[in-house]
């Protein structure tokens, strides 16, 4: 057993990140010719239908990957929300959250891996079960119940996670890279992620800053495993869901592809400490709203 986890880390010693570089672009290609398909289909059958909402969802996308890129989180648990009061369905919001994803996440884990924000350790122990985790989640959702019914509980976590930080924030507690149970944690925050349309980040990310880890590392290195996290979820959705409401995902991933490059630089140049009081402070803002919202509204 032992050998076989040196043989493994020796190979994943060997991969670089040019060739990490080159799986994002590889499945992002096969997903734009995809998706190219679909919108000519949709056009040739004249379902294309634009109105003035689509610059809201420009927006929404810029913002929320500006905040995903530079404090690793929020991205999906801010789209998701305006999508549901827009009516959206939950399993569709999801769906057309992660849909987004894969494009604003493959251009924020490149530009991450650009700026050096990346523990190419970590990566590997994240993206693997990460993945897994998801692609279950994605199937349960989809095919069985819905992701409000985990929701709270996800949510009273991240609120104690996020005092946990803050605190760790305004003590200046030191850095730490051994993190525990990395590939637990990456497997439970890609099931939660796909069952809640967003949580990844908070998850895992919140974590691992809990944990000590470097918050510019931390953040780099779960951006990056986003991407295969929320690809293969995607690819279950649209498997048994097929691709829906267009104008949300395209506008999504419009503002989200726009604001990914400037999110990655903020993240290298921020002071640790103020970015975790602000880690700390948004999942405190976002999980509290979720309880509000679902015990007293």
């Amino acid at each position: 057993m032992e050998a076989l986890v040196i043989k493994i880390e020796e190979f994943i010693n060997k991969i670089t990140f040019k060739q990490i570089s080159i799986a994002i672009l590889f499945l992002k290609a096969i997903i734009i010719c995809y998706f190219v398909y679909l919108l000519i289909l949709e056009f040739q059958m004249d379902n294309l239908h634009f109105n003035s909402t689509f610059i809201i969802f420009i927006f929404v996308g810029f913002v929320a990957q500006i905040i995903d890129g530079a404090l690793g989180m929020a991205y999906g648990v801010s789209c998701t929300t305006l999508l549901l009061n827009f009516g959206i369905p939950a399993k569709l919001a999801s769906a057309s959250v992660h849909t987004s994803e894969i494009f604003t996440t493959g251009v924020s884990g490149l530009s991450h891996i650009k700026f050096k924000n990346i523990d190419k350790k970590l990566f590997f122990k994240l993206v693997v079960t990460g993945t897994l985790g998801a692609v279950l989640g994605a199937y349960l959702l989809a095919d069985f119940f819905e992701g409000k019914i985990v929701k709270p509980f996800v949510s009273i976590y991240l609120l104690i996670i996020g005092f946990y930080i803050l605190y760790k924030g305004v003590k200046n507690i030191k850095q730490n890279d051994h993190i525990k149970q990395a590939p637990l944690l990456a497997l439970i925050g890609g099931f939660l992620d796909a069952i809640g349309g967003g949580g990844w980040g908070p998850i895992v990310t919140s974590s691992l800053l809990s944990q000590g880890k470097n918050p510019r590392e931390a953040i780099g290195t779960v951006n990056t495993a986003e991407f295969f996290v929320t690809y293969f979820a995607t690819i279950v959705f649209i498997i048994i869901l097929g691709v829906k409401h267009w104008q949300i995902i395209l506008g999504l991933i419009l503002g989200g592809v726009l604001a990914a490059p400037l999110g990655a630089y903020i993240a290298s140049k921020i002071n640790k400490r103020i970015l975790m009081l602000l880690v700390g402070l948004l999942i405190i803002i976002t999980s509290s709203y979720t309880l509000y919202k679902t015990y007293f509204l």
